[in-house]
């Protein structure tokens, strides 16, 4: 299951990848924004955060206009891993080195190509495991010492 958010910048982007991710019955759930009327980002990214914790689903996509303040709301909840993304490339790299589960997409910079091709990339790529699992236990234990 995929969380999907986004305030009103990255709403008509948002409604273009629950199309593909619909075609290719893909599970997810729509945290809002549902217009186009002008709203705060940080409700949307708490939302998907919590979805996560709350282990009501596993990875999410966030969307607002630039993916930047969607990605620094997103990780100041525990045990998410956010990044804003802008290519395949870094999909991959995000995916298999850093586990993430939570990519953030800036509207204004990605065509609706473009975005599905990311969420394709990051959604088919493994996480390598290894030393980078042992950064992510790191990663963790930084958490536990400064999230409280």
């Amino acid at each position: 299951m995929i969380a999907i958010g986004c305030d009103h910048g990255g709403y008509k982007l948002k409604e273009e990848i629950k199309k593909y991710l619909s075609e290719k019955e893909i599970n997810f759930m729509d945290v809002g924004t549902y217009t186009e009327d002008r709203t705060d980002y940080p409700i949307y990214a708490e939302k998907v955060a919590k979805k996560i914790q709350n282990k009501e689903c596993e990875n999410a996509i966030l969307l607002c206009r630039s993916g930047a303040g969607m990605t620094i709301v997103a990780n100041k909840f525990k045990g998410i891993r956010a990044a804003n993304i802008h290519n395949e490339e870094e999909a991959k790299f995000a995916k298999a080195d850093d586990d993430i589960n939570v990519i953030a997409l800036g509207a204004d910079y990605l065509t609706v190509n473009q975005a599905i091709c990311i969420i394709r990339n990051w959604l088919g790529t493994e996480f390598k495991g290894g030393k980078y699992k042992e950064r992510l236990d790191m990663i963790s234990k930084i958490e536990k010492e400064n999230m409280k």
